[in-house]
């Protein structure tokens, strides 16, 4: 009976890209006795490595990573005279820092982050004809992506409730007689650049039909 090996059985690769008899010079490298049997024995086995990935040879410190990868194969076990410092396995196999995820500005989603962050400046602004004028330019600019979103009329109670739940409180126009602009206007400026861009279109078409026809 022929012994098999099985691929369960085998060694597991730490960098399988190289393959299996890469990492076998690699691990005979490391238990060559001989430093400088050791050290042209290491050489050969990065040029080797080199060969195989051809399409890194114009990636800048492609030496340096492959020095790297011999390493990491060795398991950190080879000692050879290296020209880029040795790495260390407590740095390649830290874990990142997790990354926050992006905060949402609210529920209320069709607003944008952005509107949130320009009811946090109006927050921190001294109150008066600026803060204010900022304040019910916001206002108007919640009510026209409402209407984006919803594609109907809001009542303004509606925009000043969500504008003091997002400003957490600070923010109060709900029992004040403060009026914004109504839907038809907000809605207006982009229908009447719609058109115009269709009337620009057609002309340019007509003036290239008449010159044909010439």
């Amino acid at each position: 009976m022929i012994d098999l090996e099985y691929n369960s059985e085998r060694e597991l690769l730490r960098i399988p890209e190289y393959g299996r008899h890469i990492q076998k010079l690699v691990n005979h490298c490391v238990t060559i006795e001989d430093r400088e049997e050791r050290n042209k024995m290491a050489l050969a086995i990065i040029d080797v490595m080199g060969n195989l990935q051809p399409h890194l040879r114009d990636v800048p410190d492609f030496q340096h990573k492959l020095w790297d990868q011999l390493y990491i194969m060795s398991d950190y076990k080879l000692d050879a005279d290296s020209p880029f410092p040795k790495p260390l396995r407590e740095v390649l196999q830290s874990k990142p820092e997790p990354l926050n995820y992006p905060k949402a500005a609210s529920k209320y989603r069709f607003y944008g982050n952005n509107i949130q962050i320009m009811i946090d400046t109006a927050k921190t602004w001294e109150e008066g004809e600026m803060k204010d004028a900022l304040v019910y330019t916001i206002a108007n600019h919640m009510k026209k992506c409402y209407l984006n979103w919803n594609k109907d009329t809001v009542e303004d109670s509606i925009i000043f409730r969500h504008l003091h739940e997002l400003s957490d409180g600070e923010i109060d126009l709900i029992d004040q007689n403060e009026e914004l602009s109504e839907s038809k206007n907000l809605m207006r400026k982009k229908i009447v650049k719609t058109t115009h861009n269709k009337n620009s279109y057609n002309q340019k078409n007509y003036k290239k039909t008449n010159k044909r026809k010439k």
